[in-house]
């Protein structure tokens, strides 16, 4: 009967109802690490991976086996493609990284802001993926500061957890860095000024220690090589060839990797 009804649902809820591999974000458990990540394409998904495809800037798409689409720092466009993601995200340090106007066919539509100094919280539980956020400061206009007004996203799904930065402007305190757990694979912004300088960035990543770092918010080949040498004594660089590669908790490497994405937006 179970299966006769699961039969009839529609892919999108279907994946909702799927269940979630328990990650160790705040178990702070050893990594294991047998083989590098791969390139991936736009297409399914296997079985406790993860697909990561850097759009733009500092959007990306987060893609699960049961067919869930997340996009980080949504602008409202993400390419031709005809996709309509399950969930959103958003900051608003500029507009570069949020829209007043997302698609109001979009089921879940999370702000990394609330009330202006308020913060916001953030737990959805869609089955397979669980979505939650830590507060973090950002300047506000005129160099003053808006407290909580930015939002570190962790993604937890297929045993593993993603964390996206945001345009963070401070390094984490000791309770946000708790908050925050292990992340497994992290989105760093690495511009250098916009967001944070780079050795206070550098110092953030080495402390997290993720198994994968990408770089993104970069605006120049010459910015995101400085980057890569400031990490380069701690962690391995690898330039993966493209905007996408798949990832699952036994394939993570052995050691700390830098892994470079090159943008491109989704085309169908």
């Amino acid at each position: 009967m179970i299966a006769a009804v699961l039969a009839l649902l529609p892919g999108a809820l279907l994946a909702q109802v799927e269940t979630r591999t328990p990650s160790h974000c705040i178990a702070l458990a050893e990594t294991p690490g047998l083989e590098y990540v791969v390139p991936a394409s736009l297409g399914p998904v296997a079985e406790e991976t993860v697909r990561i495809h850097y759009i733009a800037h500092a959007s990306f798409l987060i893609r699960s086996h049961g067919g869930l689409n997340m996009v980080t720092d949504y602008t409202g466009f993400t390419g031709s493609a005809p996709l309509i993601p399950d969930v959103v995200t958003m900051n608003h340090a500029h507009d570069t990284h949020w829209t007043a106007n997302p698609d109001p066919a979009i089921p879940h539509v999370l702000p990394g802001w609330g009330p202006f100094g308020e913060g916001i919280s953030h737990h959805l539980d869609l089955g397979e993926v669980l979505v939650r956020n830590v507060s973090t400061d950002i300047r506000s206009q005129f160099s003053g500061v808006e407290e909580n007004g930015n939002s570190i996203f962790v993604f937890e799904l297929a045993g593993l957890c993603v964390g996206h930065l945001g345009h963070l402007h401070h390094e984490p305190d000791p309770e946000q860095y708790a908050a925050l757990g292990r992340l497994d694979v992290v989105m760093a912004p690495v511009d250098g000024g916009y967001t944070l300088d780079l050795p206070t960035m550098i110092r953030i990543l080495k402390r997290l220690r993720s198994s994968v770092v990408i770089p993104m918010h970069w605006f120049s080949l010459y910015g995101l090589d400085e980057f890569l040498a400031g990490m380069a004594d701690e962690f391995a660089v690898v330039e993966v060839g493209g905007p996408a590669l798949d990832i699952s908790l036994d394939r993570l490497p052995g050691r700390p990797t830098v892994m470079v994405l090159r943008p491109q937006l989704l085309s169908e």
